[in-house]
């Protein structure tokens, strides 16, 4: 089923399955949509969730409030990250 809030679901998917999350994907590939937005391809400059330690991920989901993250471990804290 469509996503109305989607303006390009195929470039979305796209950067979903590069790793980005929901938010983020959903922040790209509507301003790309958007004819007066021009985003950049390169993107941010930070590296992947896999290189972060597991106390760097655990105060990014703490900064972003996802529950449950005292209990995570380092992959969990990635899948929630993900798709926040």
């Amino acid at each position: 089923m469509p996503n109305p809030s989607l303006k390009d679901e195929d470039f979305y998917r796209t950067l979903r399955d590069e790793g980005m999350s929901k938010e983020k994907a959903a922040r790209i590939s509507n301003a790309r949509a958007n004819p007066d937005q021009h985003p950049s391809e390169k993107g941010g400059k930070a590296s992947p969730y896999e290189d972060w330690t597991r106390d760097d991920l655990y105060d990014r989901a703490r900064e972003i409030g996802i529950e449950g993250r005292s209990t995570m471990k380092k992959a969990e804290l990635i899948d929630a990250l993900r798709n926040h």
